[in-house]
């Protein structure tokens, strides 16, 4: 029984050193977190928190965009012809070339269908 004890004793002596040295680990990944957290460099597992616009100032950002798109469009419509290109129109098929597209058509089907039957 003696034996039993003293290893009892001996391993609630580690367990008791292994607690101490997790205490001293985790002092010692505070203080680091901390030194990082000065010197602005982001960890791991840091969130993303950058810097918040008050509501002015996105307003004021976003009118000088527009601004700019606006300047940029003006300068491109000036550049080309003003409005967009008109399209041409299709003149209209005959009833004869009508016919001969829908004969070609169908010659092309069956040819495709005979090929087909015989593979």
């Amino acid at each position: 029984m003696s034996n039993l004890d003293s290893a009892l004793q001996q391993l609630r002596q580690e367990r008791k050193q292994a607690q101490e040295q997790i205490e001293k680990l985790d002092e010692a990944i505070a203080v680091i977190q901390g030194l990082a957290g000065r010197n602005n460099t982001r960890g791991a597992s840091s969130g993303r928190r950058g810097r918040s616009l008050s509501a002015a100032a996105r307003k004021r950002i976003s009118d000088a965009q527009r601004a700019r798109w606006a300047q940029r469009k003006k300068e491109s419509s000036s550049a080309s012809a003003p409005g967009p290109r008109p399209v041409p129109a299709r003149k209209p098929l005959s009833a004869a070339a009508r016919r001969r597209i829908a004969a070609a058509q169908k010659a092309r089907w069956a040819k495709f269908r005979s090929q087909q039957k015989a593979a």
